[in-house]
């Protein structure tokens, strides 16, 4: 394996000096970019383009063409695992994704097994290894997997929910359901990430995408417990380097600190947190991804400029800061709008880390 051109995302994450903030962006490949569309189209459908590892890779690489970004992002789903578990993933148009088969009873729950990630999985793995070649060592990869919490919320629901009826449900009234679901789901996701790490990712990214629908004693029980677990056995070095280990939990500003507990390496925040206070409150412990407003990108590029400079100037000085989205970047906005952003990260970044 090449060595790396460019390590500052990495250095970052290890709180080890950088010569300016990096950045890259959550969904950088996707529908904003017309070059993405048109290979979408060539593959037919979402899944297909998943599934297909040389698309895949095509579609990772497209944004480092375009921008200076300081990470590559493994293009894939969060709900691979599910798939793998027999759930029965499909995409409706305008509907997300959909389980022909939820996992809404104890009895199917039983008979979940956990996915051999280099079998079930190996077309995720492909791609891994297909992207960290053609990278030839220019940026990092990222892999990354769904929470267990997230991962169950579409299993139990049996697609996106905006109420978390049926999971909700599951967990007051049958929690021994749900906490032997959330178990065989850590145990998969450690494996798939571990896969990763082994085919070439280089940083690991858990996507909590619903924890903040928990309650606080409810996140802790049944979305950190899982997290903690899967913390606790992923390889954390490979190929003579650590592999930084990132939590995001979208709505997850309460509990910084019981994140930064569990050993993980950076946590990601979304938007609706400052981010000098999350560094007052966890900075010393991990590095912080993040974190404007997605919505920020339809504003003209002197007021994304300015914005850009109120984040870094909120954090200050120091290494430990990856420049991010709050969240994935919106399908409508102007591919010209994300590039401004990137740039003004590196330019106004470097005066913090003199």
């Amino acid at each position: 394996m090449s060595e790396l051109k460019n390590d500052r995302y990495l250095r970052a994450l290890l709180k080890q000096p950088v010569d300016k903030t990096p950045v890259w962006m959550m969904r950088q490949a996707g529908r904003y970019l017309p070059e993405y569309k048109a290979t979408r189209a060539e593959a037919g459908d979402f899944m297909s383009l998943c599934k297909n590892h040389d698309l895949a890779c095509e579609v990772t690489l497209q944004p480092l063409r375009r921008y200076d970004l300081d990470a590559a992002i493994l293009f894939s789903d969060i709900l691979t695992i599910p798939d793998a578990m027999g759930c029965g993933l499909y995409f409706e148009t305008g509907e997300g994704p959909r389980f022909e088969r939820p996992t809404d009873t104890i009895e199917k729950i039983e008979k979940l097994a956990v996915p051999d990630p280099e079998d079930e999985l190996g077309y995720v793995m492909k791609a891994v290894s297909t992207i960290r070649r053609e990278l030839k060592g220019e940026v990092p990869l990222i892999g990354f997997s769904g929470s267990p919490w997230t991962l169950a919320t579409y299993m139990v629901e049996g697609g996106s929910s905006k109420t978390f009826e049926k999971i909700k449900r599951m967990m007051y009234a049958e929690p021994q359901a749900l906490h032997m679901l959330l178990d065989k789901l850590a145990d998969s996701v450690t494996s798939y990430l571990n896969a990763q790490v082994k085919n070439g990712a280089q940083s690991l990214m858990i996507f909590d995408s619903w924890g903040g629908a928990l309650s606080h004693s409810a996140y802790r029980e049944f979305s950190l417990r899982y997290m903690q677990k899967i913390v606790d056995g992923l390889i954390r070095e490979n190929e003579g380097r650590k592999v930084p280990v990132t939590l995001f939990t979208k709505g997850g500003g309460l509990w910084l600190e019981a994140m930064a507990e569990t050993g993980c390496d950076a946590l990601g925040l979304d938007w609706t947190i400052d981010i000098k206070d999350a560094r007052a409150r966890v900075g010393d412990k991990v590095a912080l991804q993040g974190n404007m407003d997605p919505s920020m990108l339809y504003a003209p590029i002197p007021r994304i400029e300015e914005e850009v400079q109120q984040i870094l100037a909120g954090y200050g000085e120091g290494t430990g800061h990856v420049f991010n989205l709050g969240h994935g970047i919106h399908q409508h906005v102007d591919p010209e709008h994300a590039g401004a952003f990137i740039e003004a990260v590196h330019k106004y970044s470097a005066q913090y880390h003199k």
